[in-house]
């Protein structure tokens, strides 16, 4: 008891002295903000929805390029930001710079010494920096053909320029856009509160619902089903998932804590135990957990990545010292890039070996973001990605690991491209300083296709990518990144496991810690074999690692934590593919 209540009294007194040190400033609406002209009206409009179904593209796509404003913010100069993302993404895509002197562009970042070799520069007058909220979205016609934009109404009517954007883009583009602005089909929406998986599936709060209710403030006066309505007339969006948004996020746009990585994987903001919007992630992560599964119909994999406090600990909300809401998920991917945000070193250390990790092959490049991060926005919230206009759209589900050592493993995807298919290739090796074997994948028609990695021994781990050609000349892979990045799996051997009627990995960590120089943490593993437990400090260092060889099933093991200091550390759980993350605090 005396224990507890130690660790309740240093809780309460370090919330008491970070409170007030740092003021939270969300995105307003401020004075430079007044529209100065009318919005153009002759540019092209088409208000009804696609005349066939449609597929909105997922943020991991081939992208042809990327949307930026260049603005300042509320006298906050943020150009330096700007052309880091300018010199980062025209490496791989185009970046369209929406902005009325392309001159004074040109010559501030020329100053920054970067090239100029893949930008264009759309004149159009802008009122802010936030291109993701009001930019438009990619979709194509029957999966793959004829690329348009579609454009909602923007949730900020003092910006009216901002709104007025996605035309000039598209008529610069010379793309169709589609747009959501009159009755019955008015819809407003943001870019910040909306991720696609590419397969029908989309994620968001429940502020979407909350602003086009009666009452909402734009007059809309829909029910949930008519948004999904509209999202599937429009967007292709089938399954709409809506979360409830968050107590100390003030714009409730989920790119602030979660991030789709791939159909299957969720990236999401961790908060220490009870502390800020924790709680509500959680449950709100838990929702998606019981009542949805991928669009492969499997359960979806989570990855955990701390949501930063400020230097001095403060973690948003006026109860937790109201500091910034510093957020890693608010990234942007673009083709073999990836831009995250940075802040100080102790958290982007481990910002930065999760996203590797991750996301394996990309380039990860990391941009200080403490000037933008005051107004809830970093970078995902300024850039908005421009699908391809000839893709080639690849559907696979990755194996897992598995315990076959007999037969074939079983290799099916389908694709889809404008042009027609060419060739479908599946590349697979045991060891990649070796290279690649090619074998060709049969059409079963309708788009599907299959092939067949021969079996291997218990212990090997097999590596693999899907490659396909259109008849166009176009060549993409699956991942996009391969063979710098590639889909891995395990041959383990043995049974699998079952536990509380699923098989995924689980880690249980004892609260409060008993004050004992042991820590004893039980586990479920799914599948025998190696299982490894790492302990971390929160500046992301490797504090010590033990690894096990066991069966499947319920396991216990004792962490010795005597060698441990006073602080928060973080548990990894590793089993065959499976990975999880705990925290625990050591008091002695």
């Amino acid at each position: 008891m005396m224990r507890i209540l130690v660790i309740l009294w240093l809780i309460s007194l370090t919330l008491h002295v970070q409170a007030q040190q740092e003021q939270p400033f969300f995105k307003p609406i401020s004075s430079d903000e007044a529209p100065t002209f009318l919005e153009n009206s002759l540019l092209p409009r088409v208000t009804t929805p696609p005349p066939v179904p449609v597929r909105a593209a997922a943020q991991w796509e081939e992208m042809k390029g990327v949307v930026i404003s260049w603005k300042t913010y509320s006298g906050v100069d943020l150009f330096a930001t700007l052309a880091s993302i300018c010199d980062h993404i025209q490496e791989t895509a185009t970046v369209y710079i929406l902005c009325t002197d392309s001159n004074s562009v040109k010559n501030y970042l020329t100053g920054k010494n970067v090239p100029l070799y893949n930008i264009q520069y759309v004149t159009t007058p802008t009122n802010s920096i936030w291109a993701r909220d009001y930019s438009a979205n990619t979709i194509y016609e029957n999966e793959v053909f004829n690329n348009s934009l579609v454009d909602w109404q923007y949730n900020r009517p003092q910006r009216p320029q901002d709104d007025a954007s996605p035309v000039a883009l598209a008529d610069f583009l010379n793309q169709p856009i589609y747009e959501t602005t009159t009755t019955p089909n008015k819809l407003v929406n943001t870019g910040g509160n909306y991720m696609s998986d590419g397969h029908g599936t989309a994620f968001c709060s429940k502020l979407v619902l909350e602003e086009n209710a009666p009452g909402g403030g734009f007059n809309n006066n829909l029910t949930e089903a008519d948004v999904d309505s509209i999202m599937k007339k429009y967007m292709g969006i089938n399954r709409y998932i809506k979360m409830d948004m968050l107590p100390y996020d003030g714009i409730h746009h989920i790119d602030m804590h979660m991030k789709l990585l791939d159909e299957e994987t969720l990236l999401v903001g961790s908060y220490p135990d009870g502390i800020s919007d924790g709680p509500q992630i959680e449950e709100n992560l838990q929702y998606v957990l019981d009542n949805f599964q991928s669009c492969f119909n499997r359960p979806y994999k989570v990855i955990r990545i701390p949501q930063p406090p400020s230097p001095s600990g403060n973690y948003p909300g006026q109860p937790f010292g109201n500091g910034y809401y510093r957020t890693y998920t608010n990234a942007l991917i673009c083709n073999d890039y990836i831009i995250v945000p940075n802040y100080y070193e102790e958290y982007d250390t481990m910002a930065y070996r999760i996203w590797t990790e991750s996301m394996p092959g990309y380039k990860i490049k990391m941009i200080d973001c403490n000037d933008i991060i005051q107004y809830s926005g970093a970078l995902h919230c300024i850039t908005h990605e421009i699908g391809v206009d000839d893709p080639i759209f690849i559907s696979h589900a990755k194996l897992y690991d598995t315990n076959n050592t007999s037969t074939p493993y079983e290799v099916n995807a389908y694709v889809n491209t404008q042009s027609g298919v060419a060739s479908v290739n599946l590349f697979w090796t045991i060891d990649t300083l070796s290279g690649y074997a090619s074998l060709p994948m049969s059409s079963l028609g309708a788009g599907n296709y299959q092939a067949f990695i021969p079996a291997q021994s218990a212990g090997t781990k097999v590596f693999y990518y899907i490659e396909a050609s259109s008849n166009s000349g176009r060549t993409v892979r699956k991942p996009l990144v391969a063979p710098e990045g590639v889909i891995m799996f395990n041959v383990l051997g043995g049974t699998t496991s079952v536990w509380n009627g699923q098989s995924m990995a689980q880690l249980f960590v004892p609260y409060p810690i008993p004050a004992t120089d042991l820590l004893n943490v039980s586990y479920f593993a799914p599948v025998g074999g190696q299982t490894t437990i790492n302990v971390y400090n929160l500046i992301g260092h490797l504090i010590y690692t033990v690894s096990n060889i066991n069966a499947p099933g319920m396991q216990q093991y004792a962490l010795d934590i005597s060698n441990l200091s006073e602080g928060t550390y973080l548990l990894e759980f590793k089993n065959g593919e499976y990975t999880q993350m705990k925290k625990f605090i050591n008091i002695k």
